[in-house]
């Protein structure tokens, strides 16, 4: 019998060398793996709105933003999410407070007009032009009227970087996070989301610093960066990769940013 091939792996079988970038800085104890760090975060989800509201959060991964929205007050929470591994631990720190729905973000069986606040952060650049489409649009048919998505993904600047340019960037991002990253310039956000019929209300930048050491500390505190950096230090094949991941964010650093975009789903009499 042939090997599986390795995107078939469960996520916990998978080398250090094989897996996706932020789930291997995850299984080195990292937790917040958004590019605009906690302080991006923190920013959307209070431009959102959430207090008292209805909330789908798409792709929660380890439950970390999970656990923020809750924090806010919502009326209810509902996560969609493919991956199984990611399921069992967003449900870990959702417990009793909201459910979790494996299911793709572009199909979430959701009922149409049944949330006021969508919710997604760093997983749209991660989709071809067509599957970030289907999300988006997605999560307007999610979406009431006056319903807000709100997401918080890479971009690339300026407006006015060439095609070439852009290749290169996404070419070297995609080898070094294998994944098949796509982040776009503020005015390609913009046009995806309202071609997909949403209206822009704000549009907020952050360094993308990810994994700079200020950065960590800020995001997760001295002591579990300490314990992250001992977790790198002692695994030579993570300590490779999350080198190499660095080492391209900081050769673009000046072409790599954090977004935050809040749209809403125009009200049908307007």
């Amino acid at each position: 019998m042939s090997e599986p091939a390795t995107a078939d792996l469960p996520l916990a079988a998978r080398k250090d060398q094989d897996l996706p970038g932020h789930w291997l800085l995850a299984r080195m104890g990292k937790r917040v793996l958004r590019p605009g760090g906690l302080e991006l975060t923190n920013q959307m989800l209070a431009d959102a709105a959430l207090p008292g509201a209805d909330v789908v959060e798409l792709a929660p991964g380890l439950g970390k933003t999970a656990a923020d929205i809750l924090a806010t007050g919502p009326k209810s929470y509902v996560g969609v999410e493919a991956d199984p591994d990611a399921v069992t631990l967003t449900q870990k720190v959702v417990g009793s407070r909201g459910r979790l729905v494996e299911a793709d973000a572009a199909a979430t069986g959701l009922a149409a007009d049944s949330g006021d606040v969508v919710v997604g952060e760093a997983m749209l650049t991660m989709q071809s032009e067509r599957g970030k489409d289907a999300i988006i649009s997605e999560a307007f048919r999610v979406l009431r009227p006056g319903g807000r998505y709100a997401i918080h993904e890479l971009a690339l600047e300026p407006d006015s970087l060439s095609d070439e340019q852009k290749t290169e960037i996404r070419q070297a991002l995609a080898r070094s996070i294998k994944v098949n990253a796509r982040p776009l310039t503020e005015a390609e956000w913009r046009e995806r989301l309202t071609a997909n019929g949403f209206e822009i209300e704000k549009v907020g930048f952050a360094r993308m610093a990810l994994l700079e050491p200020r950065r960590v500390i800020a995001d997760e505190g001295a002591l579990r960066a300490l314990k992250i950096v001992g977790n790198v230090l002692r695994n030579g094949d993570a300590r490779r990769r999350i080198l190499g991941m660095r080492s391209v964010f900081r050769k673009y650093r000046n072409e790599l940013a954090a977004i935050e975009i809040i749209a809403r789903k125009p009200v049908d009499n307007e």
